[in-house]
């Protein structure tokens, strides 16, 4: 899906799923593009969690009315869907979305800060996890955000500055705000709960690579949790232990796999 032009949205508990399927739709209504919202699938999705909702009529007054530009049932101004696209269409089909793809971007951090003003939740790109004064940090997206918590939290106790961003939005990328935010880390490791089969990261892994050209910063990629496969606070542990040796100039496998025999 990364490469079909749908806007991409992780969530990374039951809260998250619900405020951005609302905030979806009407991202995706406002630069017409399909949007995903992701749910951690028998990690979240299973779980047992208060959830604050709006009422019924909040949420239709949030989302709007849809206004389509266009209508299959229009007899008098009758249009072509779906139809096969051919060399002398399909790349300027293929710009019109990606000029769309960049209009969403606004409309994410707009919409995000009008949901605040309704529920007092605030929604960005990422969420930042101490990473104000942070020398090594994740990036990671969904439901293993929060279980890094527990390990960065551990690691502060003993003096070790750790820190998360934790991956909101992946379509459209915002790669000047995390190029931003990470600029004062010496080593930074990016969680794929994905393969790219490229021996080289995982899909985030070769984004976030993409973003962060500066000379002086040690970056690695870690593939975890195929399948649904478990990742644990000792796995994470380890992420950052690897961190903390690239922040001493020492070597490290610079791509691994985590929790895999």
């Amino acid at each position: 899906m990364r490469d079909a032009s749908f806007i991409q949205i992780f969530s990374e508990n039951s809260q998250d799923s619900y405020d951005n399927l609302l905030q979806g739709i009407k991202i995706a209504e406002s630069v017409r593009l399909p949007a995903i919202v992701s749910n951690d699938g028998f990690i979240t999705s299973h779980n047992l969690e208060a959830l604050e909702i709006l009422k019924d009529e909040e949420a239709y007054k949030f989302i709007g009315d849809f206004k389509p530009a266009y209508s299959v049932l229009d007899i008098k101004n009758p249009i072509t869907v779906n139809p096969l696209a051919l060399p002398d269409s399909f790349m300027e089909i293929k710009k019109s979305q990606a000029l769309a793809m960049a209009q969403a971007k606004k409309m994410i951090a707009e919409i995000g800060r009008n949901y605040q003003e309704i529920t007092g939740r605030k929604y960005g790109f990422f969420r930042e996890f101490k990473l104000d004064d942070a020398e090594i940090a994740i990036i990671v997206m969904g439901s293993t955000a929060e279980t890094a918590q527990i390990v960065v939290d551990q690691l502060r106790d003993t003096g070790i500055k750790a820190g998360i961003l934790s991956l909101r939005v992946f379509r459209p990328f915002p790669k000047d705000e995390i190029a931003k935010t990470l600029s004062k880390c010496k080593a930074i490791c990016v969680m794929d709960r994905a393969d790219g089969y490229s021996g080289n990261g995982g899909p985030l892994f070769v984004e976030v690579a993409a973003a962060l050209q500066r000379t002086d910063l040690c970056i690695i990629s870690r593939i975890y949790g195929l399948g649904g496969r478990e990742i644990n606070e000792e796995m994470i542990s380890l992420i950052f232990k690897d961190l903390k040796k690239l922040s001493e100039n020492k070597k490290v496998k610079k791509f691994d796999y985590v929790g895999s025999a």
